[in-house]
């Protein structure tokens, strides 16, 4: 048990940052760990049937049935969740670290839409799009976690691309501009 266990910790746990990335990408705020969490248990579980050396992709891989599955149950159930009392979600908005808050707040809004624009993507566009800009995995990769052909990869990808593009455009079309 002791060298599966650092053989787990060596070649799949340098990838837990990576897989809570994807993950948030994935999830709704706050669903993310758990999802994490049940990956690395059915990765660690499931260890010994890892072939090859590509552990990044077989963990994500996981990472992704586990948001599936998850998302299944949960529209069994038709749950919504309340907003936690408290929960401060923008709060690190309104603490400059710098000497320059009026540049951190633009940065900040900039992310803000950006990241409800990457949301606002299907899925399938988003999945693709997450693990080629953020996790910078080739097309191989992505269709190994996604288990979809590479041009099907490619297409997804620039769509998703082109989508985002639009939406960005749009969006600072239809915001006021600054008067400078």
């Amino acid at each position: 048990m002791d060298d599966k266990r650092a053989r787990f910790e060596g070649q799949v746990l340098p990838h837990l940052d990576a897989a809570y990335r994807f993950a948030r990408w994935l999830c709704r705020p706050g669903e993310a760990e758990d999802v994490v969490q049940d990956a690395v248990l059915r990765a660690f579980k499931g260890f010994d049937g890892l072939r090859g050396s590509d552990a990044k992709a077989w963990l994500l891989t996981i990472v992704r049935n586990c948001h599936l599955t998850a998302a299944m149950q949960q529209q069994r159930r038709a749950f919504v969740p309340l907003p936690e009392e408290g929960d401060a979600a923008d709060g690190h908005v309104m603490i400059a670290n710098d000497a320059n808050p009026e540049s951190e707040t633009i940065l900040s809004d900039q992310k803000q839409v950006l990241d409800r624009l990457v949301a606002s993507l299907p899925e399938e566009h988003r999945t693709v799009l997450m693990l080629r800009e953020i996790e910078e995995m080739d097309y191989a990769q992505i269709a190994a976690v996604t288990n979809v052909p590479i041009g099907t990869v490619m297409s997804r990808l620039a769509r998703s691309r082109a989508a985002l593009k639009a939406k960005w455009l749009q969006e600072v079309e239809g915001s006021p501009r600054a008067v400078l």
